[in-house]
């Protein structure tokens, strides 16, 4: 009887002091552990000396041991060459949840690449803090947890969403035009893994109207800016961002319609980065691998 063998796949990211020979005794370690390498990308950030590195590779040794490939990893390469690195099995979904306000255009755009398999991610909730989405989560039959904030109760709605993204175990959090600040004791939960979209006039049309601010000032491009979140507003790690030009011949509400769009197609790029692992931070900065 013929029995097929099994293929781990795995992703390596890896950060450090750029030095002589971190690829190659990357590869090799992996090549003595039967691997086999089927994507490599690195690069070196001149300024800081600080080598960046992304592997997927293939192990098809029946006695592999990811437990013990990590340990011996971290003994004999990671500790020498002084390593940030992770490692990261294909084939379990992520879990996102997703943050939204009123506005539905982003909603509906992640749910929609969700249904047909577009994005390879679990979505256990929504969290809102408005009732008005609650149909978009049933047409999708994904929960839709109704968490009101207001200066009196944000202490405790925090508290309440921290409680559901420990229960279901969420990996990574998407913003979806979630209107509301969120928390430091939030952000310090999931570092690096918060995902929020804007639109790219911060700072110069700031506000609640930016877009009616735009238009008056006569602007020729504008844009959008998906980044992680840190407790300096608007201003995490840039994950992905997009422009499209505009004339005196556009309206405010053409101004509008077009940033919708950009703000959807800007989102779910970064979303996709995140999950396939193409994204790392360092110095409030990202390094995307293609």
């Amino acid at each position: 009887m013929d029995f097929k063998l099994l293929t781990l796949k795995t992703t390596i990211l890896i950060h450090c002091p750029d030095q002589a020979g971190i690829i190659s005794v990357t590869t090799n370690f992996i090549h003595q552990h039967k691997g086999n390498i089927v994507y490599l990308d690195q690069h070196v950030d001149k300024e800081t000396n600080v080598f960046f590195m992304r592997l997927d590779s293939d192990f098809e040794n029946p006695t592999f041991s990811t437990d013990s490939f990590k340990q011996e990893f971290q003994h004999q390469l990671a500790d020498r060459y002084n390593m940030q690195w992770s490692m990261h099995e294909a084939g379990i979904k992520p879990k996102m949840a997703l943050f939204v306000s009123k506005y539905n255009h982003c909603l509906y755009d992640i749910l929609s690449r969700f249904n047909s398999n577009e994005l390879d991610v679990e979505i256990p909730f929504i969290i809102s803090n408005h009732p008005d989405l609650k149909f978009i989560s049933d047409q999708f039959n994904i929960p839709y947890y109704h968490i009101p904030v207001t200066k009196d109760t944000k202490a405790e709605a925090e508290e309440k969403q921290l409680g559901l993204l420990k229960e279901y175990g969420v990996d990574f959090i998407v913003l979806a035009r979630y209107m509301q600040i969120v928390s430091p004791k939030i952000i310090s939960n999931f570092p690096n893994r918060i995902i929020n979209i804007h639109h790219s006039f911060l700072p110069a049309f700031a506000g609640a109207k930016p877009y009616h601010a735009a238009y008056k000032r006569g602007v020729k491009i504008i844009g959008a800016t998906s980044h992680y979140v840190t407790e300096e507003l608007d201003a995490g790690p840039i994950i992905e961002q997009d422009v499209t030009t505009v004339t005196h011949a556009h309206s405010i509400k053409d101004f509008i319609a077009k940033g919708r769009d950009l703000e959807k197609i800007v989102l779910s790029r970064a979303i996709k980065l995140h999950i396939l692992r193409k994204t790392m931070v360092y110095n409030n900065k990202t390094v995307i691998f293609s």
